[in-house]
């Protein structure tokens, strides 16, 4: 006896396993719609507009066999070049206030110099590549950062000679 046979009570059909059967074929489906029928399609004419299947000569080709060279083919294969678009560098270069940016940072006040020089390299960049808009908006930001730190390296060297007046005038008293 074989252990993978099912047991001699099982019935030799697949059970349904408790579902419905499903519903017997109709052809009405749609009442009011034509239905297909004998004369409902044209026939078809003898010849076949459609081209032969695979493995026949199709469309006035020649047949070839498996030891048969195909002949070659004259051709001429064109191939497209890549085209790199690039911007030229600007005519007229907007400044990048890159000497201010340095001086600011070493002189004045170093965290808003560092930034003017981050900017102000921008623009230089900018100006190379091409990008006006770009450069016009780096410089412009360098030049306030510029500003704001030479105000505030100023406004500091001040504030440092009136506290050092100050602190000599009281320590001399």
């Amino acid at each position: 006896m074989d252990p993978s046979a099912p047991p001699k009570q099982w019935p030799d059909e697949k059970s349904s396993m408790a579902q419905a059967p499903p519903p017997p074929y109709r052809d009405n489906l749609y009442p009011g719609y034509p239905q297909p029928g004998p004369g409902c399609f044209p026939p078809h004419p003898q010849e076949s507009i459609y081209p032969p299947a695979y493995g026949g000569a199709a469309y006035g080709q020649q047949q070839y066999t498996a030891d048969q060279q195909y002949p070659l083919q004259a051709g001429t294969v064109t191939i497209q070049p890549t085209v790199l678009v690039t911007r030229a560098p600007l005519e007229t270069p907007v400044n990048d206030y890159m000497c201010y940016s340095i001086f600011t940072m070493l002189c004045c006040c170093l965290p808003l110099g560092i930034a003017a020089l981050i900017y102000s390299i921008n623009a230089r960049e900018a100006n190379h590549s091409g990008d006006q808009l770009m450069a016009e908006r780096s410089s412009r930001t360098a030049r306030t950062l510029n500003h704001v730190a030479l105000g505030l390296g100023i406004g500091g060297a001040v504030l440092l000679i009136i506290y050092v007046v100050v602190v000599v005038s009281l320590v001399s008293r």
